[in-house]
């Protein structure tokens, strides 16, 4: 999702993966994306999901993020079912210039919040340029 670019911001998900999911096919999940500074913040909205059920993994340049909505145990009734249940399921390719090794994820209020520092390697840096002698530049250009 976080290209390698000049647009960070770029989703895997297959054919623009529908809003609602199914038991078989997982439900998208909102995501904002932007970029403060030397870091990417990304967070997925996830109203009602247990922090417990919130998997992150990595894998090359690949983050996955999956999370589940359980069913209500016990005795009642459904009157309106509105909201998806289930699994919900995002990828995202990240840029080789994040430092995948120090993501942080904080999850509160239903919003998963990753923060994505951008590599060391990848932030400019300044050339000093020195002061050489014009006798070094003429035995180099002569």
């Amino acid at each position: 999702m976080l290209l390698r670019t000049t647009d960070p911001f770029r989703d895997l998900d297959r054919l623009a993966q529908q809003m609602m999911g199914t038991a078989t096919r997982p439900a998208a999940m909102p995501m904002d994306a932007w970029r403060e500074g030397d870091r990417f913040v990304i967070e997925f909205d996830l109203p009602g999901v247990s922090r417990e059920t919130i998997d992150l993994d990595v894998e090359r340049n690949v983050l996955t993020v999956r999370a589940e909505r359980l069913p209500r145990n016990g005795d009642w009734e459904m009157l309106t079912s509105e909201r998806s249940r289930g699994m919900f399921s995002r990828q995202l390719v990240l840029g080789d210039n994040l430092d995948l090794d120090r993501i942080q994820a904080d999850y509160a209020d239903g919003v998963l919040r990753l923060v994505v520092p951008v590599a060391e390697r990848a932030k400019p840096r300044k050339i000093q340029v020195g002061a050489g002698s014009s006798q070094e530049h003429h035995q180099l250009h002569g």
